[in-house]
């Protein structure tokens, strides 16, 4: 097994999902590499946990593409902010709407929101999470299992259920897994279990909706830098975080981020119930 070492400043923050304007170093957002050829132009994306790591760095790749988006944030403010001025400085709209994207009332007004702004939805990425570490299945409280799912599952069936009457042919989801529904996680125990469910539910709902054409395919990271990993780990954790990948290193929001653009554009139009493995070499079945 490879050894461990520093790859970032250790740090904490106490709390969930965390704070992205926190982080040292902040996690890179912008594209690396701007096409130019505006693949997502006149689309309309809505993006949970838009406001940092993965969702954030979307959130511009998208702008950069030419789509207008709706961001969904639980109460970081400042970071929220942060992601509509990126997007805009691209010449593009962003909506910053604050709420819990684990329960139905904010996924419809997430929807309604979006409508009443655009008048459209071509683009629904399910991305909010939380996770937290215990050390045994006996120290997960059912108020712990409950929120993980609710946030991370079922948060993606009230979304798709409220955006779906007014998803035409051609429309993308695009779900956020992880490594861990491959290969496990033992200290991540519910986390891993709700990243599995969302694999499944992937595969499942591509079958139910390639009838009206629309696109369902998800994207696994492994390790990435954004403000879930000084939140949920120790400070000396954090430091190594990475470094057992093959690269040895995290992959920053940015080097995840074209996997969407990818699955949201018509050049996945061949590709459903999939998934892709940003996550620095490591071979998985899947």
């Amino acid at each position: 097994m490879p050894e461990q070492q520093q790859v970032n400043p250790p740090q904490h923050q106490a709390q969930q999902p965390g704070i992205q304007a926190q982080m040292d170093p902040i996690p890179e957002s912008e594209p690396r590499i701007s096409s130019g050829s505006k693949k997502l132009e006149g689309k309309i994306a809505i993006v949970t946990g838009g406001d940092s790591g993965i969702g954030r760095a979307v959130s511009v790749a998208f702008a950069a593409e030419g789509a207008d988006v709706v961001i969904a944030y639980l109460n970081e403010e400042t970071d929220a902010q942060e992601t509509v001025r990126l997007v805009e400085k691209h010449g593009q709209r962003c909506v910053a709407l604050r709420g819990d994207a684990g329960t139905p009332a904010f996924a419809a007004e997430i929807v309604s929101r979006t409508l009443t702004e655009f008048s459209q939805i071509d683009i629904v990425v399910n991305n909010a999470a939380e996770q937290h570490v215990q050390q045994s299945i006996e120290d997960i409280e059912p108020k712990q299992l409950e929120e993980t799912f609710r946030t991370n599952v079922f948060a993606m069936f009230y979304l798709v259920r409220a955006a779906l009457p007014h998803l035409q042919k051609g429309a993308s989801i695009i779900n956020t897994t992880s490594v861990t529904a491959y290969r496990g996680s033992p200290k991540l125990l519910d986390y891993s279990a709700s990243k599995g469910a969302i694999v499944a539910f992937t595969r499942s709902l591509s079958q139910q909706l390639v009838e009206r054409g629309i696109r369902v395919n998800a994207v696994a990271p492994g390790p990435i830098w954004t403000p879930l990993i000084p939140a949920t780990f120790s400070a000396d954790e954090v430091a190594e975080f990475g470094s057992k990948a093959p690269m040895k290193r995290p992959g920053q929001p940015n080097e995840v981020a074209p996997c969407y653009v990818f699955l949201a554009s018509e050049d996945t139009s061949f590709m459903s119930g999939q998934v892709l493995h940003p996550n620095g070499g490591e071979v998985i079945n899947g």
